[in-house]
């Protein structure tokens, strides 16, 4: 018993009428991966059931859809090609490749005598699209080793991933329960769940050591579904026919151990900067004489307080100050040196505060003009008179 390929000019003439049982998939929705078929044209036969094929039946399949034909528990014949097809028991399994080509045959040899229950002929339809919106999430922390913050991080994980039928053959041997009349993703995701999240860790763990900074992970869901294919390669491609096709990550959040670390180290990469770290003590000094205005006994005896503190910590506070200052001073030298002296438009004030602008951040001064008048009416720019010689007062 196989199938054949029907007249194609029967499709919606006059021949087409004739077929007087046609049988389609039963609704196929997004997260459908297997269903039987439905006859929607009936013959003569009205004693048999819905899904049960007789000798003549035309089987309709439609793009994105594998069909396979059970007759007494054994797959007899299958085809991955849209198109309409006629059950003839005289015929010989025709194994329609379509996209598949060759890779069925070996799949066909392993699974022909397994399937359902020998009770009649059947068919059977696998969805071929993939199959999206597979929601997942990590019960416990998943650890990330970041170069960038040198430390060990945990993170959590929830979103969505999509699979794809790859040798639907194997798919329907491994992983469609036995007498199963329609399959939804959901009925099967529970069983390959804990697969799934296993895979999700070896993954991140090799995105750690390709050196991606754990921040960068919840934007790097292709290359993430590329990790997790290869690592499943072997567990879904190759014994269940199946393979990861995309994940993608709704949200990331860290441990509170991780968010401490993360905090402390982002606080110290800008208190890196001389700038910041200048103006982290002149708040810190803006809030102390806010503070000791506002004490509840009286503003004087804050103040008191606060220069008795001032002097004790001045020292430090006065030492903080230069050392911020001469830092942003050496880096502005810096850059001058590397500009050729223009300062990338700074100028430092006679203050000694860095700026950019027409007036000083620090002391409210103008900035000096590129241009002097000598004494012997020469207007010049530079250190020395173009005309007389004499230097810039």
């Amino acid at each position: 018993m196989g199938i054949i390929k029907a007249i194609t000019s029967a499709v919606g003439g006059s021949l087409a009428d004739q077929w007087l049982e046609v049988i389609e998939a039963g609704s196929m929705g997004d997260q459908t991966v297997f269903t039987s078929g439905v006859k929607i044209r009936k013959g003569s036969n009205t004693k048999g059931t819905d899904n049960t094929v007789s000798d003549g039946s035309v089987i309709h399949v439609y793009p994105n859809q594998f069909m396979i034909l059970v007759d007494g528990g054994r797959v007899i014949d299958y085809t991955g090609e849209p198109g309409y097809f006629t059950v003839k028991n005289s015929s010989v399994p025709s194994l329609f490749n379509g996209q598949f080509e060759e890779a069925l045959r070996e799949s066909f040899d392993r699974i022909r005598y397994g399937g359902q229950t020998p009770t009649s002929q059947k068919v059977y339809f696998i969805n071929l699209q993939e199959i999206k919106g597979i929601k997942f999430g990590t019960p416990n922390p998943v650890n990330y080793f970041d170069q960038f913050y040198n430390a060990e991080l945990f993170l959590r994980a929830h979103g969505t991933y999509s699979i794809k039928v790859t040798d639907p053959l194997l798919f329907y041997g491994e992983v469609i329960p036995k007498n199963a009349s329609r399959v939804e993703v959901d009925d099967i995701n529970a069983q390959y769940l804990s697969e799934f999240l296993g895979a999700l860790q070896s993954s991140v763990n090799q995105m750690s050591a390709d050196g991606i900074r754990i921040s960068h992970v919840s934007s790097k869901g292709r290359e993430l579904g590329q990790y997790m294919s290869d690592v499943l390669d072997d567990q879904w491609k190759a014994v269940r026919g199946m393979e990861i096709q995309s994940v993608g990550i709704a949200s990331i959040s860290y441990d509170e151990e991780s968010q401490k670390l993360i905090n402390m180290r982002n606080q110290g990469a800008m208190l890196g900067d001389p700038g910041v770290r200048e103006g982290y003590v002149q708040g810190a000094i803006a809030r102390g004489l806010e503070a000791a205005g506002s004490n509840s006994g009286g503003s004087m005896a804050g103040f008191m307080g606060m220069n008795m503190g001032m002097n004790a910590g001045g020292g430090f506070m006065s030492a903080a100050s230069s050392a911020n200052q001469q830092q942003m001073n050496s880096q502005s030298k810096a850059v001058q040196s590397n500009t050729g002296g223009r300062g990338e438009d700074t100028w430092t004030c006679g203050c000694g505060n860095v700026n950019k602008g027409k007036f000083c951040a620090e002391c409210g001064n103008p900035k000096p003009s590129d241009t002097w008048i000598c004494g012997c009416g020469n207007e010049n720019k530079g250190k020395f008179c173009a005309e007389c010689g004499k230097p810039r007062v």
